[in-house]
C-alpha cells in the first residue's frame, strides 16, 4: 500500500524511496502519539508507580538483574548464532566474531531506527561485490522474519487458549488467529517464491499496480526481487533449515524465561505460560509500525499481555490504571523489559563497533541497499 501511495505521487524511484519513508516515519510519530496516551497513567495510576518502585531495592532485585541479563546473553547468542543457517545456503561465511558484531549493530538498528527501517543493516553490512548482494541477504531476513512470525502465532495461539476463560477479553482469541492466518499466507508465499519466482515476482508487481503507476520502478525492482528470492534458498537445505529451526526455538524459549524470571524478580504471579503469552503478544505488536525506540508502544503491549492471566487493567481501551498496587507493580514492569532490553541492545551494539569486525565508516557506507548493481549476479531461475 505505501509502494502504491508512493509511486502516485512521486516520478522517479529516488522520490519514491523518500515519500515512503515519509510515510513510514509519520506512521511511527503516530505509533508513538498513540501508544504514549494508551499506556500513560492518571494521578491514581502514578501513585501505585510510585510505590512500586520505592518497594525495588537493589539488594533485593539485583539477584533478579543477574539472571535477566544472563537469560537476555542466551537470547541475543541464538538470536544471531542462527543467521549463519540462512547464510551457507548462499555462500555466506561470517566468522563468530563478525557474525556477533554484524547481528549486534543490527539489533540495535531496529530498537532505535523507527519503521523497521533498521532490519536492512544486517544484510547492507554483509553484501559483497560480485559475490552476495545486499537483496540475497535481505531475502535471508525475510525467512527469519517468516519464521519467527511462525514460532510466535503458534506461541500465540497455545498460550491464548490455555489462558482464555469467561473473563478473557473479546480481542483476544481473534488476534491468535489473524497472527496465524497472516504468518501462514507468508509461508505460502514463500512456498510460491521458490517454486515459481519468475510467475511470483511478475504477479507481484502487477498486483501491486508498479507495473502499470511506476514501469521504469517496476523494471529495476524484479531483478531486486529474484535477489531476495535467492536468499530464500534456506527452505531447500534441510540441515541448515533445521539447525535453524533448533536454534529458532531454543531463541524464543529462552525469551520467553526471562520475561518470566524478571516478573517474578518484580513481584508479579506470573506463571511460564503467562510470560509466553505476553511475549507471543509482543511480539505480534511489534510487527506493526513501531514507534521510535518502540517507546510506548512495548509497554502497553506488555501491559497487555501481563492482564490476560493477572486481569491488572480494568479498562483495556485506552489503558486507564485502577491505581492499585497491581497495576503500579505491572507497569513498572513493562518499564522495566523495555528499558532493560534497550540497555543490553543498545550496549552490545554500540561496544560491537568498537571492534574491528564493524566500523562506523562501514556502518555509512552501508546506508543504502545495493546502490550500484552487483556485479556478476543473475535473476534466480
Amino acid at each position: 500500500m505505501t509502494a502504491r501511495v508512493a509511486c502516485c505521487w512521486a516520478s522517479s524511484p529516488n522520490e519514491v524511496v523518500v515519500v515512503k519513508l515519509a510515510i513510514n516515519l509519520g506512521l511511527s510519530l503516530l505509533m508513538l502519539a498513540a501508544s504514549l496516551w494508551m499506556v500513560w497513567p492518571n494521578a491514581h495510576g502514578q501513585d501505585a508507580l510510585g510505590v512500586a518502585f520505592d518497594r525495588l531495592t537493589f539488594a533485593d532485585f539485583a539477584q533478579t538483574l543477574v539472571a535477566y541479563f544472563a537469560m537476555l546473553g542466551v537470547v541475543h547468542f541464538c538470536r544471531a548464532y542462527r543467521w549463519t543457517n540462512l547464510l551457507a545456503p548462499i555462500g555466506v561465511r561470517l566468522g563468530l566474531g563478525r557474525l556477533m558484531a554484524v547481528s549486534s549493530v543490527g539489533f540495535m538498528a531496529i530498537l532505535v531506527i523507527p519503521a523497521r527501517l533498521g532490519e536492512l543493516v544486517r544484510p547492507a553490512l554483509i553484501r559483497q561485490k560480485g559475490h552476495v548482494s545486499a537483496s540475497a541477504a535481505l531475502g535471508t531476513v525475510a525467512v527469519e522474519r517468516i519464521i519467527d512470525g511462525l514460532v510466535v502465532s503458534i506461541v500465540v495461539f497455545v498460550t491464548f487458549v490455555t489462558l482464555k476463560n469467561d473473563q478473557s477479553p473479546g480481542w483476544m482469541m481473534p488476534t491468535a488467529y489473524i497472527a496465524s492466518g497472516l504468518f501462514g499466507v507468508c509461508l505460502i508465499g514463500l512456498f510460491f517464491a521458490l517454486s515459481w519466482p519468475n510467475w511470483t515476482v511478475r504477479t507481484f508487481l502487477k498486483v501491486s499496480l508498479l507495473t502499470t503507476l511506476a514501469p521504469r520502478l517496476a523494471t529495476r525492482l524484479e531483478g531486486k526481487l529474484h535477489e531476495l528470492i535467492r536468499g530464500f534458498a534456506v527452505l531447500r537445505d534441510k540441515k541448515n533449515l533445521f539447525a535453524f529451526l533448533a536454534w529458532t526455538i531454543a531463541y524464543w524459549v529462552a525469551n520467553g524465561l526471562s520475561c518470566w524470571v524478571l516478573a517474578r524478580g518484580m513481584g508479579l504471579d506470573t506463571t511460564v505460560v503467562g510470560a509466553f503469552a505476553l511475549m507471543g503478544l509482543v511480539a505480534v505488536g511489534i510487527t506493526l509500525p513501531n514507534s521510535p525506540g518502540m517507546i510506548g508502544q512495548y509497554q502497553w503491549l506488555t501491559m497487555l499481555g501481563v492482564s490476560l492471566e493477572l486481569g491488572a487493567i480494568t479498562d483495556v481501551a485506552p489503558l486507564h490504571p485502577d491505581g492499585t498496587p497491581v497495576y503500579g507493580m505491572v507497569l513498572a514492569f513493562a518499564i522495566f523489559l523495555h528499558g532493560l532490553q534497550v540497555v543490553w541492545y543498545v550496549g552490545a551494539g554500540l561496544v560491537a563497533v568498537a571492534t574491528p569486525h564493524v566500523s562506523f565508516s562501514e556502518l555509512w557506507a552501508a546506508r543504502k541497499l545495493d546502490p550500484e548493481p552487483v556485479a556478476g549476479d543473475a535473476p534466480a531461475s
